[in-house]
């Protein structure tokens, strides 16, 4: 069956906000147990400072307390490419107004999504949802 709307739960990581000079954007403790599957959408809003980067890091634990980052081998695709460069100039739809992703394979019962900010000056709109795929028990209420 094509039914992705079922199977799927969404969840607020990062609430969509500016991120200032030097800053981190620490994200929720997502718990994932139920589910098999695990991926971060990572949304950039119209970035317009071009020597601005923004670092994606991802970690995991087994209590909400000790979140470590997780290993290359535990994620699909890499931190680097979900994250955002500096450019210029900016363009849109890649390194600003974008959504880029990132998924987690690894075992642990939580994990979260950090966005590191370096430069002088503040970037524009960020934030970051994470989709639960693969209930173990079945269809997903909505929302």
């Amino acid at each position: 069956m094509n039914d992705l709307h079922n199977n799927i739960r969404t969840k607020t990581a990062i609430v969509a906000a500016a991120i200032g000079a030097n800053a981190t954007k620490t994200g929720l403790v997502i718990d994932r147990q139920g589910y098999g599957g695990v991926e971060f959408l990572v949304a950039y809003g119209s970035v317009t400072t071009t020597g601005s980067v923004v670092t994606v890091v991802v970690k995991e634990g087994d209590v909400t307390g000790t979140m470590t980052s997780v290993a290359d081998s535990n994620l699909l695709g890499t931190e680097a490419l979900a994250s955002l460069p500096a450019a210029t100039p900016r363009t849109a739809g890649s390194t600003k107004e974008v959504t880029k992703r990132i998924g987690y394979v690894g075992v642990k019962r939580y994990v979260s999504i950090d966005l590191v900010k370096t430069g002088v000056t503040s970037v524009g709109v960020a934030g970051a949802v994470v989709l639960l795929s693969r209930p173990y028990l079945g269809n997903q209420a909505n929302p």
